[in-house]
């Protein structure tokens, strides 16, 4: 096979992947403008009201913000922690630090489901179910994995002789890591904290255990929607959600340059 005949199909593979991850999208994209009031593709209609039922369905609503509020305390406390481990792991020595490592990327290797249930049986007792404290405890174990690989990937393309030279100065770890480390492994906490937002924010699983009548996100408040009624309103949720993610990764991009956070 050619040069030419190698990249024509190349380009043929790469379009039928696409194809197969944007098509269901598109589908949603089309189907939220129905004027049915069940799912059904094609569309026998057009029209914005779906989206209006979306603004006016108070379940949507309150998810919303439950959501909002959980992702960003659980991307803050991420934050803290992924940051705090990644430093230990890279910078100093100690024995257990590669069992210390497989314990914070480990909720990666539990299906959501299992997790979920052991979050539920450990929390309960605690009466932490239900609430706030418990929905966002459970985001950040599952968000952390994330934040620490970017960050430790940050730390190890940082020139440590910076960090010497700012303490042979005079300068204290914490001095040192606010003045130096901080400024280099930006980008990485950047990309972790954007990963673990939208980690938080689209949890539905683990959030379907722990949340209830007082507390409900919105990935939860949609599935409790879809029991009862599946119209374009779903669909159009569904878009929304779509394009507020994609806002937020444009967003970091235009204001900070996630894409320099990634590659770093």
């Amino acid at each position: 096979m050619n040069d030419t005949a190698s990249r024509t199909l190349n380009r043929i593979v790469v379009g039928l992947i696409f194809a197969f991850l944007w098509l269901p999208i598109l589908v949603i994209f089309v189907v939220s403008f129905d004027t049915s009031t069940f799912l059904r593709f094609p569309p026998q209609g057009f029209t914005f009201d779906a989206y209006a039922t979306v603004f006016n369905t108070p379940a949507f609503v309150s998810g919303l913000w439950t959501s909002l509020i959980v992702a960003v305390f659980a991307t803050a406390i991420t934050l803290v922690v992924a940051t705090t481990a990644a430093l230990s792991f890279t910078r100093y020595k100690f024995r257990g630090a590669g069992a210390a490592q497989a314990f914070f990327s480990s909720p990666l290797l539990v299906p959501n489901i299992v997790l979920g249930l052991a979050l539920l049986l450990f929390f309960a007792p605690l009466g932490l179910t239900d609430g706030y404290i418990g929905l966002i405890l459970a985001h950040v174990v599952l968000c952390i994995p994330y934040a620490i690989r970017t960050i430790t990937v940050s730390l190890t393309t940082v020139d440590v002789s910076s960090e010497d030279a700012a303490r042979v100065l005079g300068a204290s770890n914490l001095v040192t890591f606010r003045r130096v480390t901080f400024p280099l492994i930006r980008p990485g906490i950047i990309a972790g904290g954007v990963l673990a937002f939208l980690v938080s924010f689209d949890e539905a699983i683990v959030s379907l255990f722990l949340s209830g009548f007082n507390v409900t996100p919105l990935p939860v408040a949609l599935l409790d929607h879809m029991e009862t009624q599946a119209g374009p309103e779903v669909a159009a949720l569904s878009v929304l959600l779509i394009v507020f993610s994609l806002g937020i990764v444009l967003l970091i991009e235009r204001v900070l340059g996630l894409s320099k956070s990634l590659r770093s």
